[in-house]
């Protein structure tokens, strides 16, 4: 789905009391410094029934998560979704400010830290690494890493993906210039793969379940051994100056962890709900939803480690310019938030 086009936000874009109240500010130019006078009070109290949270999603992605564990319940702050087919599209919106943060995987970071946006890292997660995969035709004479040299090879440019097709690559002593990559986002590779235009599809689920079952995917290698699988909570540097949406976000965050917990000891229930949410059938979001088991790690070294290991190799690959430093582009100031029990 191709995402709409959104307003970016005038200044700090906090929310208003009304709908009439929005547009008429930006009619008129201005209505931030209102809006946070609003929801923080003289005597320094944050009042978050007057914040909006804007919040980027991908399919199947935070709102159907939370939804499902009960997360969504009772926020004390109002929250606006907008959806992206992936991470790259996701972060361009908050550099943007046109949504104040997202959920994507470890790779998109690397590609806004290296653009010099305006983002921080701040929360993240393990998710389990055989739903990341390499799929090709089930009949595919491919059996091997090395029988990727010269083929047809699918993945979303900027996104995990991207990173675990070049660690898969390298470990066979193959470079991008060995193959001919097509920069594909999900729905469109999902597609061409389907019909027979592409040799593999390096992909996440629920995609790889949804190509295993649909497409007549089988998986050639899954992530153990090649990458990470962080999923990555990145806001904007605007959002995190505003203390009204720096209070918001910390209960996000809190009931985003909560959710991941619930989902990997709620397998049936999400898997039920994710299929709702994106169309694909039960038994499909199931297999995904085994897959994704989630750990809750903190930003600490090794994550930031990792992350530059992302970035150094990108770099190493000429595909992006100059040296990105990762410790950079992250904020750990919710690391505090305590684990779900």
């Amino acid at each position: 789905m191709t995402p709409k086009r959104i307003r970016p936000p005038i200044r700090t874009s906090l929310a208003l009391l009304a709908l009439a109240a929005t547009a008429l500010a930006a009619a008129c130019g201005g209505g931030g410094d209102d809006a946070r006078n609003a929801a923080i009070g003289a005597d320094g109290r944050i009042d978050l029934s007057k914040v909006t949270l804007k919040i980027g999603d991908q399919k199947g992605g935070q709102h159907a998560l939370l939804g499902a564990a009960g997360e969504l319940d009772g926020v004390a702050y109002r929250t606006e979704w907008k959806q992206f087919t992936s991470g790259p599209p996701l972060l361009e919106a908050v550099n943007a400010g046109a949504v104040d943060f997202g959920a994507v995987g470890n790779t998109p970071p690397v590609f806004a830290a290296a653009a010099r946006s305006k983002i921080k890292i701040v929360a993240a997660a393990d998710i389990g690494l055989t739903g990341q995969a390499v799929l090709v035709p089930k009949d595919s004479p491919i059996r091997t890493p090395a029988d990727l040299k010269g083929k047809r090879i699918a993945a979303a440019k900027g996104s995990s993906a991207h990173y675990h097709l070049l660690t898969v690559l390298r470990k066979a002593g193959l470079t991008f210039k060995d193959i001919q990559p097509q920069y594909l986002a999900p729905p469109d590779a999902l597609a061409a793969f389907s019909t027979g235009k592409l040799d593999a599809w390096v992909i996440w689920d629920p995609y790889t379940a949804q190509g295993e079952a649909q497409a007549g995917g089988r998986i050639l290698v899954d992530g153990t051994g090649y990458t990470t699988g962080y999923n990555i909570i990145v806001a904007s540097g605007r959002t995190l100056k505003d203390k009204a949406k720096e209070a918001a976000l910390r209960d996000y965050l809190a009931r985003q962890r909560r959710a991941l917990v619930w989902a990997t000891t709620h397998v049936k229930e999400w898997a039920a709900v994710w299929a709702k949410d994106t169309g694909l059938p039960v038994a499909v979001a199931e297999v995904a939803a085994r897959r994704r088991a989630a750990t809750l790690i903190k930003l600490d070294g090794r994550f930031v480690q990792n992350e530059q290991q992302v970035a150094d190799a990108f770099q190493g690959q000429g595909l992006i310019p100059g040296k990105v430093t990762m410790a950079d582009f992250v904020d750990t100031r919710f690391n505090d938030l305590k684990d779900p029990a």
